[in-house]
């Protein structure tokens, strides 16, 4: 199983490429505030690095969080798309051990369809202006 996971809670993104509970691949990056025109890219460098392409991926896994607001939303929303257009199941854990979690539920054939972001507190935002 090829599996992508991503984590984008802090202002360094991560991603990891494993094949069969193992890593083959990681890229960690200064995103900050380049997050939304970064990932994209990030994610297509470290497939095409391994000689593979989207198609060839069998799920995804996400890092729900808590963290970054902005971080959080932009990382899922692009996890969340990947997974709805090429068809795979898609799956959020928390925790240190976040990556082990993520490949073991989706092993077990696990699938959120869409997973929601958990940012540790209601997020701040501000009223529409009149």
């Amino acid at each position: 199983m090829l599996t992508l996971l991503l984590k984008t809670d802090q202002s360094e993104a991560e991603i990891y490429l494993y094949q069969e509970n193992k890593c083959i691949a990681e890229k960690v990056w200064k995103a900050d505030r380049s997050l939304a025109e970064t990932i994209s890219k990030q994610i297509e460098s470290v497939i095409k690095k391994e000689g593979l392409s989207l198609d060839k991926l069998d799920a995804i896994g996400v890092f729900r969080g808590p963290g970054s607001f902005t971080g959080l939303r932009i990382g899922h929303s692009v996890a969340n798309a990947l997974a709805y257009g090429l068809g795979l199941p898609i799956v959020g854990v928390q925790g240190k051990d976040w990556q082990k979690q993520a490949i073991l539920l989706l092993e077990e054939g696990k699938d959120e369809e869409v997973v929601m972001p958990e940012y540790g507190a209601p997020p701040r935002t501000t009223a529409p202006r009149k």
